[in-house]
Parts: C-alpha cells; structure tokens; sequence
C-alpha cells in the first residue's frame, strides 16, 4: 500500500506486480472503483484479474473513499456536482496515470468507476476499457435503488458494513448518495460523448443488476459499434463478485495476448 499526492490531496495507492514471466510491456490494469467502493472493497479480485491476464495492476481510492484524504464539508460546500465524474476522468485520474509513469492503460471500471473509464477513453488515449455495469445515463431504477441505500444507511446495517472499508464512512456514503438524488443529476448523459471511444471496449451488464438495466451497455454499444458486451444471467450490479470465473474469461479473451 502506497500513496500519491495529487495538488496536496493524499490518493491510496496499490500496486499489483506482474504475474513471474509475463512478457514486458504490456498496459498495465488501472481499476476504478464504484460509488462506495475503495481499494480494500474490491477484496483480491483485482489481483486474481492481474494473475489470469498476466499484466500488473494499480488500485486506487478516489478522494473521500477508503483511506484517501477526505472531502470537507461534503454535505455542503465541499458537496459533489453533477460534473464529479468528468472531472475524476478528465483531471484526477491524467495526473495520477503521469504520477506512476503509465500512459495508456488498460482501464477497468465498475459502476461510477466504470463511467469515469468510458469519459477517460472518449478524451485520452488506453489500450482498452472494461467497463462493468456503466451508468451512460440517469435511469429510473437507478435511482429507486439509491433512494433504498439511503434508507439502509440510516435505519439499517449498511453504514456498519461500509465502515469497514472507508475510513470517513459518513463522507464516502453522503457524496455519492448526495449528488445522485440531486434534481440537476437527472440530466446526466454521456451517450453522444461515448462516440469519441476509439479502443476496444468491453461492456458487461449483469441480467439483475439493481441499479440499471440492459439499455446502459445497448446504448454504449449504439455509440461504440466496436464495443464487446457481455449479458450475464444470475448476475447483479457487481459482476466480478457474481460471476467473476466468466467476467475474467470474457476479460482474458477480449484483451491482447502480447
């Protein structure tokens, strides 16, 4: 465990050491994690993706999130705005990649994080997105589903199972449920954006997935003709916890050997 400092905020940082005998020089995975997600959330998953890819791997936690500086005032002036994944994709995300010497990743993301991939990959060049139950735009159910995260942190046991992974578990939580029940957030998309994607792209979307549905990744592939999608059945909102035997196939047989 390590971390970066980005213009005087502290980012944790882990990096994931190739694989013994993998070839040199391959992009490298750089993980991005969901809205109340961090680098202990993500448990060994990402390491077990590095090992059947043979590539090494970073893992950070956004600010606010696990151990990385926190937001001040996140429920006031330091509240997120609509423009919060723009501004992760396009501003913190180029400055941590120039940190650690990586510049064209393989970025994989998941839910909020895999939005910031497809963002990041319609402005600056990757070797490949993965991007796992993606929110292109603002859905109804998605929505309904925040609105119930909500009512779990305060009255039920999430905020305790959270706590666990963030070190300012009220922040970490307030930010993300803040900005997505925000009236101005309903306007979000990134659809026409996504027409910029020239990498190879791999979409996955769990059949059950509680916070979207099947439009997400048929949408992203609309405006991507080149992108890949995986449909899993039996699968939620976080396909490499549901079916992660499949997800690191479809991974594995998507990204280039060499």
């Amino acid at each position: 465990m390590q971390g970066v400092d980005i213009d005087g905020v502290f980012l944790e940082v882990a990096a994931i050491a190739a694989p013994p005998g993998s070839p040199a020089g391959r992009a490298p995975l750089v993980f991005l994690h969901e809205g109340l997600g961090s680098v202990a959330q993500w448990r060994d998953w990402p390491a077990r993706l590095c090992a059947a890819t043979g590539r090494a791997g970073w893992v950070y936690s956004r600010r606010g999130y696990g151990r990385s500086s926190p937001v001040p005032d996140v429920r006031g002036a330091g509240r997120l705005q609509p423009d919060y994944m723009h501004r992760e994709a396009l501003q913190v995300l180029p400055a941590l990649l120039a940190r650690l010497d990586i510049e064209r990743p393989v970025l994989v993301g998941h839910s909020d994080g895999a939005t910031i991939a497809l963002i990041h990959a319609a402005h600056q060049p990757v070797a490949a997105c993965v991007a796992m139950a993606p929110h292109l735009m603002v859905e109804d159910v998605s929505v309904r589903s925040i609105e119930q995260a909500r009512q779990a942190y305060e009255h039920g046991t999430l905020r305790e199972r959270l706590a666990r992974f963030h070190q300012d578990v009220d922040g970490a939580f307030w930010q993300w449920n803040d900005v997505w029940l925000s009236p101005a957030f309903r306007a979000f998309d990134i659809r026409a954006e996504c027409r910029a994607i020239t990498a190879p792209l791999l979409a996955i979307q769990g059949l059950d997935d509680e916070y979207g549905t099947l439009a997400q990744v048929h949408e992203l592939q609309r405006a991507v003709p080149h992108a890949r999608l995986l449909e899993l059945p039996a699968c939620g909102h976080s396909p490499q916890r549901d079916q992660p035997e499949a997800v690191n196939a479809a991974i594995v047989n998507f990204l280039p050997r060499a």
